[in-house]
């Protein structure tokens, strides 16, 4: 984890605040939690010290508030306010001024991307300030979002609404005629209902909501394992792209992990899914830390990709699902 977490640090490419940074910094503070590197810490600090700890310029996106989780995270090392309150702001505003996206889409979360980056905000926010309005703002986004792109039969979520089937069996499908569900933007599903489950209190009413979705998604995905411990890009048509997918593989060993370590799936049923997807994950890594075979930044399965192919979520999926699979009692 730190030998892969000092090679991206080292070969950065985007913006602070882009949404892909999201993910990789989530990663990066798991790494921190699970090796308690000062180094890794200072690089933490240094990012928010970059930015002057504002999110994203678009104040109803939910990419632009994924790097407020790392923010709060750090807030609540540094008990400074200062840390969070920009982003505190910009979700005020989210929440009281109708933007682009409502007025483009109907709902703001019209993509399932978008349960990592901002219900896990939200309810963090809502732990640190000791506000539950936080949490009944994501519970209305959420339950949006899910009954727009939930396949209750299949358990995986559509993409965005471009992906759905009409009732007569009309809309895009996979050569082998197969329904398309995204292998990493399931990932992401399932990696923010993680982060999401991991604050909400215990008592919250809704819990058992995503509590029931993450255990229908963790059963489904398992069947859907490759034999080399992977995941390919399309969920359903794993011979349209053959190569084991990193990303989407990360966030789903992440999330399996998870539950196992929270007592909430059975360790004799997914455990050997978690140490095969480990053990996958760790051929993409190359000798210098560098996570590859991970699919460029797209809307479906449809991107080619290679060793050579990286990104900055593939690694902080890879560390996030370090940290969980660290905790195992082997």
């Amino acid at each position: 984890m730190v030998k892969v977490t000092q090679w991206q640090l080292n070969n950065p490419k985007h913006a602070p605040t882009d949404w892909t940074n999201g993910a990789f910094y989530a990663g990066v503070v798991a790494a921190y939690q699970t090796t308690k590197s000062p180094l890794i810490l200072d690089s933490l600090m240094a990012l928010g010290q970059r930015t002057g700890w504002k999110p994203g310029r678009r104040y109803d996106h939910a990419d632009d508030i994924a790097i407020s989780q790392t923010y709060i995270d750090l807030y609540r090392l540094k008990k400074d306010k200062a840390m969070i309150q920009p982003t505190i702001d910009t979700v005020q505003r989210m929440r009281t001024v109708p933007g682009r996206e409502v007025r483009k889409n109907g709902i703001i979360w019209w993509w399932c991307d978008a349960l990592f980056m901002a219900p896990p905000t939200l309810v963090k926010l809502g732990v640190t300030l000791n506000d539950p309005a936080y949490f009944q703002t994501n519970d209305l986004l959420f339950r949006e979002t899910y009954e727009r792109l939930y396949n209750k039969t299949e358990h995986l979520y559509a993409r965005d609404a471009n992906y759905l089937v009409n009732a007569q069996g009309e809309g895009k499908k996979e050569s082998n005629g197969k329904l398309i569900f995204w292998s990493r933007g399931n990932g992401w599903v399932m990696g923010g209902l993680v982060r999401l489950l991991s604050e909400l209190p215990k008592n919250h009413a809704t819990r058992d909501f995503y509590l029931t979705n993450y255990k229908e998604m963790a059963e489904r995905v398992v069947s859907l394992q490759q034999a080399d411990g992977l995941w390919r890009a399309s969920l359903l048509d794993p011979e349209a792209y053959p190569g084991g997918e990193g990303s989407g593989s990360g966030f789903f060993c992440y999330a399996l992990a998870w539950g196992i370590n929270q007592g909430i799936l059975d360790k004799a049923t997914y455990q050997p899914v978690v140490r095969k997807a480990w053990e996958g994950l760790n051929t993409l890594v190359s000798a210098e830390g560098r996570v590859g075979w991970v699919q460029p930044i797209g809307a479906d399965p449809r991107r080619n990709f290679s060793a050579e192919s990286w990104e900055v979520y593939g690694t902080g999926a890879y560390l996030l699902a370090g940290s969980e699979v660290i905790k195992i009692k082997w």
